[in-house]
């Protein structure tokens, strides 16, 4: 990197990482905490736990969204000596700094399954989807204000995470089709050759 120039991750990015191995996790985790009875039930344990789904989903998704709002309105343009870093690299970076928290969400979803079935896996998995409603609504504001958003890599956690954190103080953007990743921080469609 040249003086003065910046490593940034795409935010919606940064923010959809953990959607994928929550909800994947969150969904195995329930698929075997159906096998075992409970003290509850199983009826109980999968209405319990889809409870817990939604409202887990509603509060990850809307958890700190005056904060992105804030940084949104004051992000900066990017300079031309920044690296845009890429969305696997992001990806990786993220899920390395979360996996032993990822594998103690698992095993907490796991032995929870003997007391409520399934319910502790479908809570992990609702954390999951929360991630994604959340990068989606990150999404449709970058498409509407036609500019990608990205955070300081140096800004982020330790860990890789926590694009709106406190450590946070602005955004960059860049026009939309800057990067590897579309709005929202999917992958980008690549065009078909002919």
């Amino acid at each position: 990197m040249t003086r003065g120039a910046q490593g940034l991750a795409r935010v919606a990015v940064v923010v959809r990482a953990g959607a994928a191995p929550l909800w994947w996790l969150g969904v195995f985790a329930a698929g075997i905490g159906v096998l075992v009875p409970g003290l509850t039930g199983r009826r109980i344990g999968v209405m319990a736990g889809a409870a817990l789904f939604l409202v887990t989903a509603a509060v990850v998704g809307g958890a700190r969204r005056k904060r992105y709002g804030e940084l949104t309105r004051g992000a900066v343009r990017a300079g031309k000596q920044d690296v845009l870093q890429d969305r696997r690299v992001t990806v990786r970076n993220w899920r390395r700094g979360h996996r032993w928290w990822l594998v103690l969400g698992f095993l907490a979803a796991l032995g929870s399954a003997f007391v409520v079935p399934a319910a502790g896996g479908l809570m992990l998995a609702g954390a999951g989807a929360g991630l994604r409603l959340k990068a989606g609504w990150i999404g449709r504001a970058e498409q509407s204000g036609d500019a990608l958003l990205w955070v300081r890599v140096d800004w982020l956690s330790g860990r890789g995470g926590a694009p709106g954190g406190k450590r946070v103080k602005a955004y960059r953007s860049t026009g939309v089709a800057a990067g590897d990743a579309a709005p929202g921080g999917g992958r980008r469609a690549v065009a078909a050759r002919v």
